[in-house]
């Protein structure tokens, strides 16, 4: 039997009852506010991430400061006046030279190279190879520029020292024409002869048609062959030094992932790259004109009134008896005149022919 409830008990009871009505409706509330901020932070990070994918391409879409490449020569050096294998003078400075040309990768990688380091290079280049031409859009402008000098190692590359005169100075002058159809400059006055072959002659022919200037390198990268990146390691580790003339070349791709790291070499020795314009004087037209080709000498008009030796001998010397081509076995033209059943030996003549 249960207890009859007291006038205690229905208050309380009573009080409950009215307050349920205010405890659901703050749980109401509360769940409201919960699911509020929870589609609040839903927002939020969706619209944080979404900023942040939106900003971050336009971040690394940012290019890198690309170095500004100047002459770093502020009194240039008169040119010595002979052929030379470093930069002279004191200083802390490398002409890097590159050859050839063979490869339009490794023209491509150089050219970005020098663009992204602002490292100074000499091309002694054979304009018959296409690289030059396929990469024309990255190397012009920095040739424009001034970073990348254009100078002239002949067209097709060959010894000099077995050319003539003539063979010399087409090399030379067919590749300067090539150049500056190319790039819209001149390469001289400086060359380079292939294999660093060359005689007095060689340069003496090079000056007439306008290139005065022979270079030659005191340190090859030992990229001159397919050789491996330890020997390009230990020849830049020799031969990177103050007033080096450097000799790289355009031909085999191993020198590629090397590059920065020679460029680092060159950072923790302190040097310096310069192209030879940066670091010589220009040529003077003085220099030219002592290099020309001198007129060939033309006879005077007292000489060219004299009759010839031969002329004069002939006209003196009395004419032969009919009886004398027959009795001295000769014809009349001064060959010798065959005999029955003996074939006459061959005239032989001497000729020497000198090759440098």
């Amino acid at each position: 039997m249960t207890n009859p409830l007291t006038p205690q008990d229905l208050s309380r009871r009573t009080l409950l009852i009215g307050s349920l009505p205010l405890l659901l409706a703050a749980c109401s509330s509360s769940n409201a506010n919960t699911a509020e901020s929870s589609a609040s932070a839903s927002v939020t990070g969706s619209a944080s991430a979404s900023a942040s994918a939106s900003v971050a391409p336009s971040a690394s879409a940012t290019p890198s400061k690309i170095p500004v490449s100047r002459n770093p020569i502020t009194k240039r050096t008169p040119w010595p006046g002979t052929i030379h294998y470093t930069l002279p003078g004191e200083g802390n400075y490398v002409a890097w030279t590159v050859d050839d040309g063979a490869s339009p990768e490794c023209v491509r990688a150089y050219c970005e190279f020098a663009k992204r380091t602002g490292t100074r290079l000499t091309f002694f280049i054979n304009a018959s190879y296409t690289s030059f031409k396929q990469n024309i859009d990255l190397l012009k402008p920095l040739v424009d520029s001034g970073q990348i000098q254009i100078a002239n190692h002949t067209y097709n590359h060959p010894d000099l020292l077995t050319l003539d005169k003539a063979g010399v100075m087409k090399e030379l002058t067919q590749n300067e024409e090539a150049i500056k159809e190319l790039f819209g400059v001149s390469s001289k006055p400086y060359f380079r002869p292939p294999f660093g072959r060359y005689s007095a002659d060689v340069l003496k022919w090079a000056g007439y048609a306008g290139f005065t200037r022979p270079v030659l390198w005191n340190g090859t990268l030992g990229d001159e062959y397919r050789t491996s990146p330890r020997v390009i390691d230990m020849r830049s580790n020799q031969y990177l030094r103050a007033q080096a003339i450097a000799l790289g070349h355009l031909n085999y791709t191993t020198i590629i992932p090397l590059l920065d790291d020679l460029k680092a070499l060159l950072d923790e020795r302190g040097l310096v790259t310069v192209t030879l314009n940066d670091y010589y004087e220009a040529a003077k037209e003085e220099e030219y004109k002592k290099a020309e080709e001198p007129p060939a000498p033309s006879p005077s008009p007292s000489e060219s009134a004299k009759p010839s030796a031969s002329a004069s001998a002939s006209a003196s010397a009395p004419a032969p008896a009919a009886s004398t081509p027959a009795a001295n076995g000769l014809n009349p033209g001064g060959a010798v005149a065959p005999t029955a059943g003996v074939v006459p030996a061959p005239v032989v003549t001497t000729a020497t022919t000198v090759r440098r």
